[in-house]
């Protein structure tokens, strides 16, 4: 099956950039999708961007996506760009490989067996 690393997290101030990274380890065969949901304590978790490795497709969750930007490489590892960051982009950012990128009412709907990374935590200061 396969296994998601990731890297990128840690402490920004306000209005700063980062960059998460997510490496598909032994994906299936053919395209797959790839991306990030978060999660902030007390609150529900977040779908935030994915993208089809082997295919392009993106998706942004519309009230990230003047600062956010998902894209990828050939070697199956995807990147989200993060800009212009924000008190409230505080929280534990995971990593989640699905067959495919389901986006249904405007929310990436990932299936029950998609695999997840162990997440990364993002905190952004003032």
């Amino acid at each position: 099956q396969v296994q998601l690393v990731e890297s990128g997290g840690g402490s920004v101030q306000a209005g700063g950039s980062l960059t998460l990274s997510c490496a598909a380890i032994k994906p299936r065969p053919g395209g797959f999708c790839l991306g990030w949901f978060r999660q902030a304590p007390g609150k529900e978790r977040e779908d935030i961007a994915a993208i089809t490795i082997g295919g392009g497709n993106t998706y942004v969750a519309d009230s990230l996506k003047e600062r956010f930007a998902i894209s990828h490489d050939n070697a199956k590892t995807a990147y989200l760009q993060m800009n212009d960051l924000k008190l409230e982009d505080t929280a534990m950012y995971y990593c989640a490989a699905d067959r495919e990128c389901t986006i249904l009412g405007g929310q990436w709907r990932i299936a029950g067996n998609a695999r997840w990374g162990l997440g990364t935590q993002v905190t952004v200061s003032s």
